[in-house]
């Protein structure tokens, strides 16, 4: 991947520009003055047009030897000052022709090569604060950066997802093409975090057309439109507001009920909840017996299970349990 400069190009191409005529105008300058110093093969004296035409030699190649400098004077210039001058106006030219054709050609090579790669990954769209904490969590949890991409329009964000080693994609993510090239179809997930919630519902619409079946979470800051985005197709809605206020209600309810729920959600905390399938030896057992956690609901066929719940008495095949288990012991993987 490669990180955007904050400079227009065109600012950049002019300061390399001024920086080499710069260089050559010191070299030429230089050559005027000690002009005395140079002779032509041809012996005729050395006119203005001659110097500029030695200095433009000399500078970008070694030279042809019809114009020679012949004192002491004039070689040793040649030698320590024209000589590191043609390096750097070599360097300023491959520099820009690296910047502005080689990168970026390698660059789209380099991401086509991840596209083609890309299966089983999370895509983030939208990197403001939620979409940031989420990748960085993410990682925390283990996911390897290479896993991960983020889609925005914002270039100054993109800049930020570099920063954390994940694949970034400018980019509209209501757009069809936009999730397409980062291959939606084949990822694991989806999380939207767009920064208003209208954007982020036509994310959730466009991603669910190209992606029947993809898990999308989405976060939305209003509660009128949440049961829109469960419409649109999202799989998932958090309102960071309303999860901040559950925390603050339960702290009034008891002094430790907003600790435990904060330990669950935490990376570093005691305990985690984990969803997991079970396995076939879990099949018939109530959900209280299992024994790689403390089961606390079972999705069975579309409905959901309490623990208290008759339906929690034997476990069936295809059930997905949500456990709570020590945080070392968290995996993302079923137990087989």
């Amino acid at each position: 991947m490669y990180r955007r400069s904050r400079t227009p190009v065109w600012v950049a191409l002019s300061w390399r520009a001024l920086a080499a005529l710069a260089l050559i105008g010191i070299a030429l300058a230089v050559h005027w003055f000690d002009r005395e110093g140079l002779r032509q093969s041809s012996g005729k004296p050395v006119t203005f047009a001659d110097i500029l035409y030695f200095t433009m030699i000399t500078v970008t190649t070694v030279g042809y030897g019809d114009i020679v400098p012949v004192t002491q004077q004039s070689r040793l210039f040649d030698t320590f000052v024209v000589t590191p001058i043609r390096l750097f106006v070599w360097l300023i030219f491959l520099g820009t022709a690296y910047d502005f054709l080689l990168r970026r050609v390698w660059g789209r090579w380099r991401m086509s090569v991840i596209q083609r790669q890309l299966r089983d990954h999370v895509v983030i769209a939208g990197f403001g604060n939620s979409g940031s904490e989420a990748a960085s969590e993410l990682i925390r949890r283990g996911a390897h950066p290479d896993t991960i991409v983020v889609i925005d329009e914002d270039r100054a964000a993109l800049r930020h997802a570099e920063l954390l080693d994940v694949a970034v994609m400018e980019g509209n993510a209501t757009r069809d093409a936009a999730l397409q090239a980062v291959r939606l179809g084949a990822a694991s997930a989806l999380i939207v975090s767009a920064g208003r919630d209208d954007t982020s519902i036509l994310i959730v619409l466009t991603a669910r057309r190209i992606a029947p079946d993809l898990p999308i979470s989405v976060v939305i800051r209003s509660l009128d439109n949440e049961a829109i985005a469960r419409q649109a197709g999202a799989n998932t809605v958090i309102n960071p507001a309303s999860f901040a206020g559950l925390l603050l209600a339960g702290s009034t309810h008891g002094a430790h009920l907003a600790d435990y729920m904060a330990d669950l959600a935490a990376t570093d905390g005691r305990v985690a909840l984990r969803e997991r399938h079970i396995t076939s030896e879990e099949i018939g057992v109530p959900l209280r017996s299992i024994g790689t956690g403390l089961g606390h609901r079972i999705y069975r066929r579309g409905s959901m299970i309490g623990f208290w719940e008759e339906g929690a008495n034997r476990l069936e095949a295809g059930d997905i349990i949500l456990e709570v288990v020590p945080a070392a012991n968290q995996d993302t993987d079923d137990p087989q």
